[in-house]
């Protein structure tokens, strides 16, 4: 396709991220009126170390609205 081979791990960077944000545990809590995340789950820490996010304020913002 022409993409170079640094766009290219980029690219395959960014889906690996995205597929484990799909594995993540999410536990419900209080009848779905609270959610968490383990700060232990691998496919979080893998999905923080992939994209160079925070891990608490990522686990903390898949859980709360605002």
């Amino acid at each position: 396709l022409g993409v170079k081979e640094s766009h290219q791990m980029a690219i395959f960077r960014i889906i690996a991220a995205i597929l484990h944000l799909g594995n993540l545990e999410i536990e419900s809590e209080r009848d779905g009126e609270v959610c968490s995340v383990s700060s232990e789950d691998e496919h979080l820490n893998n999905f923080c170390d992939l994209l160079g996010v925070e891990h608490g304020q990522m686990q903390h913002w898949l859980c709360h609205r605002k």
